[in-house]
């Protein structure tokens, strides 16, 4: 038994030195390299390029379906029609083996490290010496980067500089978790190196991590840790907090100048580089406003191009080649049906007029939600390119078969669940127009980003209002930008006059923190223009947590909606002969009872008791942080038989047995 954890934990720790090594120095190509050895291995300036290209792990357009932009569905922003465990305390368990507890990527990185600084140093190593030292530099970015997923999934985590021998006693010890403020710490210290060694314009561009999106990442790595402390404060979700897990292995824990100290640290550096990529970057012009067709709009245009080379606002993203095997099938589902997501009622109704107002406000100009033409009159353009609606043009380069233009028809809210329009409200950013692009015309090979440069605004409207309270010269400069590219009245002060944040908090789970709604406009509408720009781009969830803004849903549970079914636009399902079935209980509906709301509730239309969310999301206070499997206690214990004599301590309110959900 003993031996058979012992093995575990060494392939915890240390998995294969080598692994996916590629070929090209472009990231749109993995293939493996074979016959290689590790003294044969990371001696030339290629070895370097290939080996870093094969830890990148980034979220990417993959396989079937909408590719990143369905990556906020489960949030209050989008919805499909399955929904995440998250939302369901006692259904959101501890897994025996597995989850973000593992060091796989870590020691790859480290290897790279123990290896390559020495012949570095005595330079042994062949090629551009510019070059190498970008290579060595995007080592460093993406251990940073590996450990801020640890980071934002599980808090604390073992830092780890080199590889470990096999030897249990020293695995063990390996595994004892540092305070995530410290673990923050070392992932910026590392994005530092990484700045001081990357190339502005590296071999490849774009397609490499490079000079601004290391900067970039490390305002985001920074504002994060900054306001997790800001927000989760006073909690056991921070290190010396009442009830923090840490206390027993680190008993002398303190911050070096108390916790305001610490997040003045954290908020400094989100300014700091954040400032540098937003005086960099130039936002990609919204140059057309014919929503019929956007395909000459350069906003619109940059989720969809396959040459993202010389766009400014792009900081990193990835290139698909089909000739290689390399493709994704995002504008098959988002084109040509609903890809098994939509835009939540609560984000659409979230979006202002174009004049700056929310629309609850009197005289705003809002021509409510009968039609969805109207949903979108005279709105921010955010959501007038980015949403689609019935008559617009699908194609380019295909007609019908009469030759006329190929155009969106309804929202099919009834069809297959891989392809519904889940709540009515349908995505649009990202689809590319174009049918032909490839010899499969099922296949896209347009880019998927990775950075884009207008977050260092946002980051820096943010982590600059939290550390001095007011918006200075150049977040006022930045806000300002945002919102003229997006079409609506550029002076923010016309929008915080006029937030009633009781009204927003019914759409919207940041008008909350710890519990309690905001009472600052001005902060509430920073995070509203932070939920607006990212519209599907997968940013939601993690901003949710780090403002602690799901506390609410403990007591208060959130039912999602889409759009206004039960109004004049059930004429349209009338007219096509598509029958709305909306029985009670018996699990034949295909939509949500007109009884209960006149907007669709895509998780109201199954009642069953195997429909977890039909009452609304909930939530736990455990759920902040993910729950650390079994195994990971079991192969670290002194005594295998007890879970509680392992090094490693579990996240707060969850407990160290498997299969079971939070603790309070």
């Amino acid at each position: 038994m003993k031996n058979r954890f012992l093995n575990i934990l060494k392939f915890t720790l240390a998995v294969a030195i080598i692994a996916g090594f590629s070929s090209c120095d472009d990231y749109l190509d993995r293939a493996p390299l074979s016959d290689v050895t590790p003294d044969d291995y990371l001696w030339s300036e290629s070895d370097l390029a290939a080996y870093a290209v094969a830890r990148y792990n980034f979220p990417t357009h993959a396989g079937w379906g909408p590719g990143t932009f369905g990556n906020d569905n489960h949030t209050d922003n989008q919805a499909s029609s399955g929904y995440a465990n998250r939302w369901v305390p006692g259904e959101y368990r501890v897994g025996s083996s597995g989850g973000a507890w593992g060091f796989g990527e870590i020691r790859n990185c480290n290897y790279f490290f123990e290896t390559v600084i020495p012949r570095w140093e005595d330079d042994e190593l062949t090629g551009n010496p510019d070059n190498i030292e970008h290579y060595i530099g995007e080592m460093y970015f993406l251990r940073a980067y590996e450990y801020f997923n640890k980071l934002q999934a599980l808090g604390d985590f073992p830092i780890l500089r080199e590889t470990l021998v096999d030897d249990k006693d020293q695995l063990v010890d390996a595994s004892v978790r540092q305070p995530r403020n410290e673990v923050a710490r070392f992932i910026i210290e590392d994005l530092e190196n990484a700045i001081e060694l990357l190339s502005e314009d590296p071999p490849g561009g774009t397609n490499r991590v490079n000079l601004y999106a290391a900067k970039l990442f490390l305002s985001r790595v920074a504002l994060f840790e900054g306001s997790w402390l800001t927000y989760h404060r006073g909690t056991a979700h921070v290190p010396g907090g009442p009830g923090w897990p840490g206390d027993e292995h680190h008993p002398d824990f303190a911050y070096e100048n108390g916790i305001d100290g610490e997040i003045e640290f954290f908020l400094e550096k989100a300014m700091e580089y954040s400032e540098q990529v937003a005086d960099y970057v130039q936002l990609t012009p919204n140059d057309d406003d014919n929503l019929y067709d956007l395909s000459n709009n350069s906003y619109y245009n940059m989720y969809i191009s396959e040459d993202l080379h010389g766009v400014s606002e792009v900081l990193l993203w990835r290139d698909y080649d089909e000739s290689l095997g390399v493709s994704h099938n995002v504008s098959h589902y988002l084109n040509r049906n609903g890809g098994n997501t939509g835009y939540t009622r609560g984000l659409v109704e979230n979006v202002l007029m174009n004049n700056g107002l929310p629309i609850y406000y009197a005289n705003s100009g809002y021509q409510g939600d009968d039609y969805l033409e109207d949903v979108i009159t005279d709105r921010d353009d955010r959501l007038r390119l980015f949403m689609k609606l019935p008559g617009q043009l699908r194609y380019t380069d295909a007609t019908t078969s009469d030759g006329d233009p190929v155009e969106e028809g309804i929202p099919q809210v009834t069809i297959a669940s891989e392809q519904r329009y889940v709540t009515g409200y349908a995505v649009k950013k990202g689809m590319s127009y174009l049918h032909s692009r490839t010899e499969d015309h099922n296949v896209d090979i347009s880019a998927s980003i990775v950075f884009r440069g207008v977050e260092a605004y946002l980051n820096y409207i943010e982590a600059s209002y939290l550390l001095n309270g007011e918006i200075d010269s150049k977040a006022d400069q930045y806000w300002r930008a945002i919102r003229e590219r997006a079409g609506i009245e550029p002076d923010y002060n016309v929008t915080i006059a006029a937030t009633d944040i009781s009204e927003e908090a019914k759409n919207d789970f940041a008008a909350y923190s710890a519990g309690q709604l905001l009472d600052d406009a001005t902060l509430y509408n920073i995070r509203r223009e932070r939920r607006i720009e990212f519209i599907a781009e997968g940013m939601r969830y993690n901003d949710l947590r780090r403002w602690r803004a799901m506390d609410q849903l403990m007591d208060n549970p959130y039912i999602i909606e889409g759009f206004k079914l039960w109004g004049p636009m059930e004429q349209w399902y009338i007219d096509e002969d598509i029958d709305l079935i909306q029985p009670e209980d018996d699990g034949t509906a295909n939509v949500s009872s007109r009884s209960e709301s006149e907007y669709l509730r895509p998780y109201r239309i199954n009642l069953r008791d195997d429909n977890h969310v039909r009452d609304g999301y909930r939530w736990a206070k455990a759920h902040y942080l993910e729950p650390i499997a079994v195994q990971h206690f079991q192969i670290t214990a002194e005594d295998p038989d007890d879970n509680e004599t392992s090094v490693i301590y579990q996240n707060p309110y969850w407990p160290v047995r498997s299969n079971e959900g939070a603790l309070e």
